[in-house]
């Protein structure tokens, strides 16, 4: 008899280890996000508070928005947190998100080289100075890999009134051949350098170019202030409400793929719109300097 306790307590314990490891695996989310949360250094602060808080253990896969959009499509991942909203919420009305959260912001800026050759400093319509660098002919760097800055870029080409051209483009980003389409001035590989990367590698291309760039403030002030060797990309013009910068998080629909783990995905992001996401977000700086705002309370 005591000899079959004893089994029996081996039982039931290796039925609760694989229980519980089982309730652990559970807790790993897996999220496709711009690389600009990452790049600014926002996820090292925001996700070890949201696992002490949670449980949940968040497996991080940065690209492009246009990319990470394509992973919740293809139900390649559980959430999503990017940043072009006109596509995020496309994305849920097409039924493949849940809903989306508004979670923070900060705003896109046109960086340059201190002589500014072009002449933009300054200026207050985004769009105007993207049309005096064209006329300039003066190197523009874009990331031109169907990302959140690369769609707000369009659309400030868009504004500017110019002709633009349409080009499709193979990218190879992390060992992965995608194709983009985009618009763009005429000028490519010219003065208009197209380089199919992300927000770091745009930026640091732009500085060795002494050329101009969009990019957004968080990882701008990451590349400036920073790292042991800053860029030397000064921030010429900012302020234009075409330059807002809004992102969102949208758990993945399980009506569109049953295997993610829409609970989970949920639970993260109410917990990003908590008082408690919200203050760890406030609350992040660089050297002094806030790099996102919060959204869901003021």
């Amino acid at each position: 008899m005591k000899r079959f306790a004893g089994t029996l307590c081996v039982v039931i314990l290796v039925f609760g280890m694989s229980a519980g490891g089982a309730a652990g695996a559970e807790k790993i989310l897996k999220m496709s996000t711009t690389t600009s949360t990452q790049a600014s250094g926002l996820l090292d602060v925001l996700l070890p508070e949201l696992q002490k808080d949670t449980g949940i253990q968040v497996k991080v896969i940065a690209k492009g928005t246009g990319a990470a959009i394509r992973d919740g499509m293809d139900g390649n991942v559980d959430v999503i947190f990017v940043h072009a909203k006109a596509r995020e919420l496309e994305f849920v009305r097409e039924g493949y998100g849940i809903k989306r959260y508004a979670v923070m912001h900060n705003d896109f800026v046109i960086l340059g080289p201190a002589a500014d050759p072009a002449g933009v400093r300054g200026m207050a319509d985004a769009a105007a100075a993207l049309k005096k660098i064209a006329g300039a002919k003066q190197p523009f760097v874009s990331r031109g890999d169907d990302s959140g800055t690369h769609t707000k870029e369009q659309q400030l080409w868009e504004a500017t009134g110019l002709k633009l051209e349409k080009t499709s483009m193979k990218i190879i980003k992390k060992g992965k051949q995608s194709e983009v389409h985009f618009v763009h001035p005429e000028g490519l590989a010219q003065w208009y350098l197209s380089i199919g990367q992300g927000m770091g590698k745009t930026i640091t291309f732009a500085d060795e170019k002494r050329g101009y760039t969009l990019a957004d403030r968080g990882t701008y002030i990451k590349y400036k202030f920073g790292r042991d060797v800053p860029i030397d990309l000064q921030v010429l013009v900012e302020g234009d409400a075409l330059l807002a910068n809004p992102y969102g998080v949208i758990p993945v629909s399980p009506q569109k793929h049953p295997q993610v783990k829409s609970e989970l995905a949920t639970e993260f992001a109410d917990w990003l719109v908590s008082s408690r996401g919200q203050s760890v977000i406030r609350n992040y700086r660089l050297l002094g300097k806030q790099l996102f705002y919060p959204d869901a309370i003021p």
